[in-house]
């Protein structure tokens, strides 16, 4: 079985499947896509030995985000989670200006099309046979290699300095702690992603999701 939770804020991805893991006493649970904890939205789930097996297919799909923005500012996470998970103020003030609604959208739209994109070095990308974020909390830095990924498309929702809210596409691999961070780059200033939900995986969008209390009920035999 195949269908897509709403995941709240403040839970791991990971910590959902436990819960629903436990409920359907099965191992064979896995999900279509990590959020983080800053972020909510749709998460397809997949429980059994051929759903989980077409879990691949799900991930491959294009995806839609709404993202909130703060420039002005940076984080080592790439995200305002940063000073939550370190336990250590890592957020800085970058120095530079409030920058106007025009150039926002002329940087915004010009990350539309293929891209080179360096994954955040809090992330579970792999380094050398180990996640970027094992590296990273122990101080160490690593090269993580760019790659190249789709964004479909972009648009500025709101804008109000120093809070950006984009509506973004994409294609499989985009990290939206990393556009945050390379659209604030590219204006000079910095940025950090405050705020994600994903709206959309595929043909699963929120409208289609259950709530957890709904999921748990769901996978119980």
């Amino acid at each position: 079985m195949i269908f897509a939770v709403y995941k709240p804020k403040g839970i791991t991805s990971n910590a959902l499947l436990n819960k629903l893991r436990r409920a359907a006493g099965t191992k064979k649970i896995g999900h279509a896509g990590t959020l983080d904890p800053l972020a909510e939205g749709v998460l397809v789930v997949g429980v059994g030995r051929d759903a989980t097996k077409r879990l691949p297919e799900e991930v491959a799909k294009e995806k839609e985000y709404i993202a909130t923005i703060r420039l002005g500012m940076t984080s080592a996470t790439d995200d305002e989670e940063g000073e939550k998970t370190l336990g250590v103020p890592v957020t800085t003030w970058r120095p530079g200006r409030h920058v106007d609604a025009s150039e926002v959208r002329d940087v915004v739209t010009s990350f539309v099309g293929n891209i080179q994109q360096t994954p955040p070095l809090y992330s579970a990308v792999k380094v050398q046979g180990k996640e970027a974020y094992i590296y990273a909390r122990a101080g160490r830095r690593v090269d993580i290699k760019p790659r190249s990924v789709i964004i479909k498309e972009i648009e500025v929702m709101e804008y109000e300095w120093p809070f950006l809210k984009l509506r973004a596409v994409t294609g499989p691999g985009v990290y939206i702690r990393s556009l945050a961070r390379d659209i604030g780059e590219e204006l000079g200033v910095g940025g950090y992603l405050a705020g994600l939900v994903r709206t959309r995986v595929g043909q699963w969008n929120i409208e289609r999701t259950v709530s957890l209390d709904e999921a748990l009920r769901k996978v119980v035999k």
